[in-house]
């Protein structure tokens, strides 16, 4: 079984967008992952913010349940594969665990070409910002996550 990490700074929108969507994109492969979800900057066991909660409905994923993590070194040894939102939460992974190197990567740079965010790596943080915003940043994962899993 593969054991998949998604990071973002908080682990209250975007990794907790990932790890709903990744869910919902591979029930229909039961046993094959086991998945979650950190923040570099998390305070441990906060709700995703009611903006991710509304976005996702939207998607049918439920993730009311999901309780913020902040990422920690045995999170990161026991991942095969550790997704990250951003450049500055690679090397925050890679200070942690510099040995985790060939196991990270940029979700953007899953983003299709024509898609939602074309050569995006980077994959903007929608804390604070409009409920368009919200919606056009999970599009971009969205649109990541397809590629992703197909390629798994």
């Amino acid at each position: 079984m593969k054991n998949i990490l998604f990071v973002c700074t908080g682990n209250s929108c975007r990794s907790v967008m990932a790890e709903g969507l990744f869910r919902k994109m591979t029930a229909d492969r039961p046993g094959e992952f086991t998945v979650g979800s950190a923040g570099i900057s998390a305070v441990d066991g906060f709700a995703p913010t009611p903006a991710t909660i509304e976005a996702m409905e939207r998607e049918g994923v439920d993730v009311s349940d999901h309780r913020s993590r902040r990422l920690t070194a045995d999170m990161i040894c026991v991942a095969d594969k550790i997704y990250v939102m951003e450049e500055i939460h690679r090397r925050a992974v890679l200070r942690l665990a510099p040995q985790a190197g060939p196991k990270v990567f940029l979700l953007g740079q899953f983003a299709p070409a024509g898609g939602n965010a074309p050569d995006l790596r980077d994959i903007p943080d929608p804390i604070r910002m409009s409920e368009d915003f919200y919606r056009n940043v999970l599009a971009v994962i969205r649109d990541c996550m397809t590629k992703l899993v197909e390629r798994l």
